[in-house]
């Protein structure tokens, strides 16, 4: 038997990097399909030559979808959007490119899907983000049954873009946001003493699982019976409120910053503004889906039942939050020489 084909669409981002390594330590000849070739060019190194090859496809493309695909035992596609700019709307990449990919699967007998949606898709939900991803994953089942669909929840990992975005936000800015804090404080009087409480509960629950065991996970359903046709929501070990998450990042960078209730109306303002930039730190669709907490379901499949066991975030953030750490003036040692 000849040696067995992966094609990772979206392989050259933040998940699919960790996927593209471990299929290259199990032999696959993958096929790394990206709308910029040069991007995926850092992974070669992670195979032998000529192991990892770097393909030019646009999802929205049924054609170019269908070159990448034929002919691979494996198809991951880990194509997503947190914001829209231009043709890249969540339509057109959530529904239409998912469409395209398994359309194209069915059409060449693959024998595995892996989509990776989101957790809280909802074909009912009120962000759009959240309902185009349900709609994308209807569509793929609709088109390839087998397909194995991922909602992971937030992932982190040393190359995330929420950890380190907020990380980065601590080092010009004297306050950390608090996500979906009261529009107004509780206050109550309790023992003859003044209670007043910013925060609620926390904020939005979110429930951060971590790249690498996402990226095994995934690549434990390749011929996983049990797992075809199935959808699995990964989550971490620990389910953090937005406050937690933002405490977190203080004690691992051994930084102080105040914490900044921030209600959903005045977050759906600032998004809203902020929407307008190419790639903005917050979109108001973004706020709507902090609306629900975006945790693991009851009684729903998870990393367990792929064979992950979850790592829990303290094992990891350290290896990459120490770097937002303040500098301290330490004197300088001069050697003595005689």
């Amino acid at each position: 038997m000849g040696r067995r084909i992966a094609t990772v669409i979206g392989g050259s981002g933040f998940l699919g990097r960790h996927i593209v390594k471990r299929l290259a330590d199990q032999g696959y000849t993958i096929r790394v399909a990206v709308r910029d070739v040069e991007s995926a060019m850092c992974l070669k190194p992670n195979g032998n030559p000529g192991q990892i090859i770097p393909i030019a496809c646009n999802i929205r493309n049924a054609d170019m979808v269908e070159r990448v695909v034929e002919g691979a035992h494996v198809v991951f596609n880990l194509v997503g959007l947190l914001s829209q700019w231009g043709k890249q709307s969540f339509g057109a990449v959530h529904i239409e490119g998912a469409e395209n990919v398994a359309r194209a699967c069915a059409k060449f007998n693959i024998a595995n899907l892996i989509h990776v949606s989101a957790l809280g898709a909802n074909i009912d939900g009120a962000a759009e983000y959240a309902r185009t991803k349900a709609v994308g994953e209807k569509s793929v089942l609709e088109a390839f049954p087998n397909a194995t669909i991922l909602r992971p929840s937030v992932v982190f990992g040393p190359e995330d873009g929420f950890f380190n975005l907020f990380a980065g936000l601590m080092r010009i800015t004297p306050a950390l946001p608090v996500i979906g804090a009261p529009l107004l404080p509780d206050v109550k009087f309790e023992n003859g003493e003044l209670d007043i409480n910013l925060y609620g509960e926390g904020g939005s629950k979110l429930q951060p699982v971590y790249v690498g065991d996402v990226a095994q996970a995934a690549v434990n359903a390749i011929d996983n019976d049990d797992a075809k046709g199935k959808i699995f929501e990964l989550g971490g070990p620990e389910v953090m409120t937005f406050m937690g998450v933002m405490k977190r990042i203080l004690k691992h960078t051994e930084r102080k910053r105040l914490l900044a209730p921030v209600s959903f109306p005045f977050a759906k303002i600032l998004g809203g503004i902020l929407g307008f930039l190419p790639n903005p730190l917050l979109t108001r669709d973004q706020v709507v889906m902090l609306e629900t907490d975006n945790v693991v379901s009851e009684g729903a499949l998870t990393l367990k039942d792929l064979g992950v066991e979850p790592t829990g975030a303290d094992v990891i953030l350290p290896t990459y939050l120490s770097r937002f750490k303040e500098l301290k003036n330490q004197p300088l040692h001069v050697e003595k020489r005689v």
